[in-house]
């Protein structure tokens, strides 16, 4: 019989509906219940997506017996982290704090009836072994210690309490904002910056696209060549590795070996948003075809696989396809040989390294839990890049066309072969936040490379939310089968209304740049702490709860701070409201030693400190479509990170009151195109030629 997780919306937790487990979802209801009957609550905290949270599913929580043990001894609770990331960033510190250890998922962890934890872990498996207890043995032993050791558990308790109260940012009075964290960002990155095979770190590798978008702006605005050599090497070899998706396109969530190799094959939304936007900058840098090339089957991707009929994104692909990691994935050279004729092969053979060793068999390398992680059996090949087209084409005797044709010959037959296959499960909710992530990216593609249907795609997506999510002038944050819920939080906000100043430099509307005006009122009202300075992750009227959040670092995610600074300084320099770079400025002046101390860690923030030290420029377009179009094509054939541009058609008659810069605000049926060029306050005379135009952005504008 299904328990209450079969009323809920998120796809993880339906999948646990059917587990012997009385699971509740997070309420007053299961925190009242532990209290009237004086239990610890075993919460579990996961995603649809996640490997190891379905193996411990599968062991523990699927077994009558381990059930009824926690049934009988705990009131059990299961959260989305994806649906509720106030509760997973609380308990994911908490974890830290009592365990010395990183977090994870599935997170596990104890709590007492008001909530606060004391005594977890991340994936325990259901009997003794990689060195960890067993779940089935530790059940009775935590509740033994909840009823037997109250008072070292409430000085425990109360000794977090206060941890986690020192863990928010203090204000540390007037501090003066000075460039220094940019560029000692830039060193700390590449002191850690693999130089042969591209990442930051070792491994498992991530691909922290928003420290190499900081790398990119870097070179663009200070000619940096270290700065340029991190992102452009780790890009290519991204690319080239398994980490991407060599048949369907789009990026898996991370790499388990230093080379890009093997991948956790789960595709999340939130990383390949980011990237799109990131190779579709690192094309305009360097016209590398290899970034244009990723650029288009990563949106193609998304349109293809992630984008449901309504518009909105779905959030996630499961790692696994018939409970096995990777096997919708991988490949032996027979299969391949029997889809391909003799000449696709010998192409495809040596690109793709499937005259090696396979790279898909007895791997021991650990996920993120520090579990070893099961594979397939038998031998199996995972394709990535291991020569390139050139070296094959000279081996094979061929010109570099014709080896192109073949390969992308027998890339569209193992694609449909593998179309066949059981594919992996998909979770369909729609998250505010992430899908703001891919409305940014989508937008940034299409204005690159000028493809249409890609601005299409994120105007239905915004179109999405503002028809689904926003209800009675607030946001919520999730929607699943027309369902919408959930207070939205702050990466909701800050995301999205970065995410609308991208979709308007693609195609003005009217009605984004007011929806854009209202997030953005909704950020100062609901989530700015005036007092002190930032933004809490969650709304003032958001549930008590035992922490609250104000993050500041760069995650898997940009910091919502971060976003919020630079989203609100844009926004504020482009309609001339000056409570919004008041805003940014507490919230620079807040983090700002924490920036001093780790400025790697806080890209999102240091580029927010950037143009507060130096305002972007803002440019606005103005005149009949057709030669607007071209004025529009010429200034996107550059990448100028420091810069706001919208092309506005004459046919627009009636500009909102808010739009600050000297633009007239009806529509004059004027026959030429007029541009402003703005830095902060200082705006140039209107400009009418395109060579003048090109001259004054050349020279930074009006600075």
């Amino acid at each position: 019989m299904p328990n209450r997780l079969a009323a809920e919306t998120s796809p993880y937790l339906q999948q646990h509906a059917e587990n012997p487990v009385d699971w509740h979802p997070w309420s007053e209801e299961a925190l009242r219940r532990a209290r009237e009957q004086d239990k610890p609550i075993l919460l579990s905290v996961g995603y649809s997506a996640c490997h190891w949270c379905h193996v411990m599913a599968h062991e523990s929580f699927e077994d009558p017996e381990v059930a009824a043990e926690m049934n009988r001894l705990f009131v059990n609770v299961k959260v989305d982290r994806e649906e509720r990331p106030d509760l997973d960033q609380i308990y994911q510190l908490a974890h830290a704090m009592l365990t010395q250890r990183s977090g994870g998922w599935p997170l596990t962890l104890f709590l007492m009836p008001d909530g606060t934890p004391f005594f977890g872990g991340t994936y325990f498996p259901k009997t003794p072994r990689y060195g960890m207890a067993g779940f089935k043995d530790l059940l009775p032993k935590i509740a033994a210690a909840y009823h037997e050791k109250r008072d070292e558990i409430q000085k425990q308790n109360t000794a977090l309490l206060e941890a986690l109260s020192r863990a928010l940012p203090e204000a540390t009075g007037e501090r003066e904002l000075k460039r220094g964290p940019i560029d000692a960002a830039v060193r700390e990155l590449a002191q850690v910056f693999d130089d042969v095979h591209g990442g930051i770190g070792h491994a498992p590798k991530f691909p922290h696209p928003h420290e190499l978008a900081f790398c990119l702006r870097r070179h663009a605005l200070d000619g940096g060549e270290i700065a340029l050599a991190i992102a452009r090497l780790t890009l290519s070899k991204m690319a080239e590795g398994g980490i991407y998706d060599q048949l369907g396109g789009g990026f898996c969530r991370y790499s388990v070996d230093q080379y890009w190799s093997i991948p956790h094959f789960e595709k999340m939304l939130y990383d390949n948003g980011p990237l799109l936007a990131l190779y579709s900058d690192a094309w305009l840098v360097t016209r590398q075809p290899q970034f244009k090339k990723v650029a288009a089957e990563t949106a193609a991707w998304v349109m293809r696989e992630m984008q449901s009929l309504g518009g909105g994104y779905y959030s996630s692909l499961d790692a696994d396809s018939e409970h096995e990691e990777g096997k919708f994935y991988v490949w032996t050279p027979e299969e391949v040989g029997s889809l391909l004729s003799p000449e696709e092969y010998a192409v495809i053979e040596p690109h793709y390294g499937l005259d090696g060793s396979a790279n898909f068999e007895g791997a021991t390398a650990e996920d993120g839990g520090g579990a070893p992680r099961p594979t397939l059996r038998g031998a199996y090949w995972h394709l990535r890049v291991t020569k390139p087209l050139t070296f094959v084409a000279q081996r094979l005797g061929l010109t570099l066309a014709e080896c192109e044709a073949r390969l992308a010959s027998a890339r569209a037959k193992l694609l449909a072969a593998r179309e066949k296959r059981v594919h992996p499960g998909r979770d369909e909710k729609v998250l505010v936040s992430w899908n703001a992530l891919m409305i940014r990216g989508m937008a940034r593609a299409a204005r690159t490379f000028d493809e249409p249907a890609w601005l299409v795609s994120a105007q239905r997506a915004t179109d999405f939310i503002r028809g689904t999510l926003w209800k009675s002038g607030r946001l919520l944050a999730t929607c699943k089968d027309g369902k919408a819920h959930l207070n939205a939080y702050l990466d909701d906000h800050a995301f999205l209304l970065d995410g609308l100043l991208e979709l308007m430099q693609t195609e003005f509307r009217a009605e984004d740049l007011d929806f854009a005006r209202e997030i953005a009122e909704l950020l100062l009202a609901q989530f700015e702490d005036r007092d002190h300075g930032g933004f809490y992750f969650v709304s003032h009227d958001h549930e008590k709860l035992i922490h609250r959040p104000k993050p500041g670092p760069d995650n898997a995610t940009p910091s919502g701070n971060g976003v919020a600074a630079f989203a609100l300084q844009r926004f504020g320099h482009l309609i001339g409201e000056p409570r919004y770079l008041a805003a940014a400025e507490r919230t620079l002046k807040l983090f700002y030693p924490a920036l001093e101390r780790q400025p790697s860690a806080y890209a999102s923030l240091a580029t927010a400190l950037e143009e507060w030290l130096e305002p972007p420029q803002t440019v606005i377009m103005r005149g009949p479509e057709r030669e607007l179009s071209e004025w529009q094509k010429a200034f996107n054939a550059s990448y100028r990170p420091d810069t706001l541009a919208l092309a506005i058609p004459s046919a627009v008659r009636d500009l909102p009151a808010t739009l600050a810069k000297p633009v007239p605000s009806k529509g004059s049926g004027q026959a030429v195109v007029n541009a402003w060029v703005c830095r902060g306050v200082t705006c140039l005379p209107p400009i009418g030629d395109r060579g003048e135009f090109e001259r004054a952005l050349a020279g930074n504008g009006a600075r």
